[in-house]
């Protein structure tokens, strides 16, 4: 017996239009109760910023300024929801209605124009003051919700591709950037030398070394990267630190691509320190810092650092490498494979003891063709002021402990940059010049934090009533 099957009939009507019908609606009805502003709103005070800048305006004169609030508020929306053009975040402003609760903008209210950003970034907020006390506040906040303790840190950098052609360029000959440990390698090179009698360096030869590099002619404050595994151009560096609890942003200093991660490091975790009195006991940091610059900073202020294994520089093809010699502490001499003893012979300003061979015995030496190409039979070997402290540093890593928290990189600081070049626009510099980059970095670190504060903390809060 087969199955009917009843059809129903639909009639088909052509719709009549609707956009001009008056309707009774309130803005916060049409705005969802999950949506990631009303928990923004929820959790974070944005009043600080008002009080930050009115000393920035005219208190009795003027035409009425737009809101500094309703003004940072729209930049944060556009990080949020990785809008790059200031003209496009207005043009998403006048019709997205979850964006005009958020402003506290009427559905008739007009919108500022895009001009009102740039030229307020361009004549009122002509420094970085702004952008890192409202970075700074952002990051009071999380440590207030007891998402931020400071026990572990974790610092990395990234690149930003510079608002520049890569073909146009010029060539200039620039000093290298100075280290924030290097007053205290200039003492202890003086101290060092002293001991062994060596007459004090002189003054220019104690300066940061000249190098030719590119200048672009586009950007000239961004840097010519050159890196193994990177892209090849001008890039600005976003130096970045996460704290190892929720992964909130506790500092994003810019840089030129040129300047090592490890010049700027300890002065800028000083700072955090400073501002935020965070006790930090330990901190996780990849290859690239793993210097005895760093390992003496660290231990200085009693830091447990693990660093990344730096792979030392192969030597030429079938030579010897430095680690067939043995350095002994008790002579402070390297003993070769031949049985010869390196007797110390200066420190240059870099803070390396050179020690060198005998030519005499070298000359008779059956391992002279692979142990030294010097046309005076004489091999060189290194060894930094503070190698004891960087090999104590380096023994971290093969802790335990050192490994869980070297581990944790990929979950901090590592998917701190991922979400920032994947949902926040970090992978280019939205400005020319190092100015508006580091806004971008600090705006931009701002508005991850304020999400991950929301995501957090607004689903045991209560929304605010409308």
């Amino acid at each position: 017996m087969s199955r009917a099957f009843v059809i129903r009939l639909v009639m088909l009507r052509k719709p009549t239009a609707q956009q001009t019908e008056i309707e009774m609606v309130t803005l916060d009805g049409l705005v969802p109760p999950d949506h990631l502003l009303r928990k923004i709103d929820a959790v974070i005070d944005f009043s600080f910023i008002h009080d930050r800048v009115s000393g920035l305006y005219c208190p009795d004169n003027g035409r009425p300024a737009l809101d500094p609030v309703v003004m940072f508020k729209a930049l944060f929306i556009g990080y949020l929801f990785g809008i790059r053009s200031e003209r496009q975040l207005v043009r998403e402003i006048q019709v997205n209605v979850a964006y005009r609760w958020f402003l506290g903008l009427r559905l008739t209210d007009p919108v500022f124009d895009a001009s009102t950003l740039s030229q307020n970034r361009r004549r009122r907020y002509r420094d970085t003051s702004v952008a890192q006390d409202i970075f700074d506040h952002v990051v009071e906040q999380a440590i207030g919700h007891g998402l931020v303790d400071g026990t572990v840190l974790y610092t990395d950098s990234t690149h930003l591709k510079a608002n520049a052609n890569k073909n146009r360029y010029d060539k200039a000959v620039v000093a290298k950037s100075r280290a924030d440990y290097w007053d205290d390698l200039d003492r202890a090179v003086e101290a060092d030398r002293a001991t062994h009698g060596k007459k004090p360096l002189k003054p220019k030869d104690r300066q940061p070394p000249e190098k030719e590099t590119k200048i672009s002619r586009t950007d000239p404050e961004s840097g010519y990267m050159v890196r193994d595994g990177k892209p090849t151009g001008f890039f600005y560096l976003d130096h970045r630190t996460v704290d190892g609890r929720h992964g909130i942003i506790t500092d994003s200093f810019a840089t030129p691509a040129n300047v090592h991660d490890s010049i700027v490091y300890l002065g800028r975790l000083d700072r955090q320190r400073a501002r935020f009195a965070l006790d930090v006991k330990a901190v996780g940091l990849d290859a690239g810092y793993a210097t005895a610059g760093i390992a003496k900073g660290l231990e200085d202020r009693a830091i447990l650092g693990v660093t990344g294994y730096n792979r030392p520089t192969p030597p030429a093809p079938g030579m010897m490498p430095k680690s067939a010699f043995t350095y002994e502490p008790g002579t402070d001499t390297w003993s070769c494979p031949g049985g010869q003893a390196l007797a110390y012979a200066t420190t240059d300003r870099n803070g390396y003891r050179h020690y060198r061979s005998d030519p005499a015995l070298c000359f008779a030496c059956p391992l002279l063709a692979s142990c030294t190409r010097n046309p005076k039979a004489v091999r060189t070997i290194t060894r930094h002021l503070w190698a004891d402290i960087r090999e104590r540093t380096d023994a971290h890593r093969k802790t335990p402990w050192g490994k869980a928290i070297y581990k944790r990189r990929k979950e901090t600081v590592e998917r701190s940059f991922a979400d920032a070049k994947q949902l926040f626009g970090h992978r280019y510099a939205r400005f020319r010049g190092l100015l508006g980059v580091t806004w971008q970095c600090l705006l931009a670190a701002a508005a991850q934090n304020i999400k991950k504060i929301a995501l957090a903390i607004a689903p045991k809060a209560a929304l605010r009533p409308a």
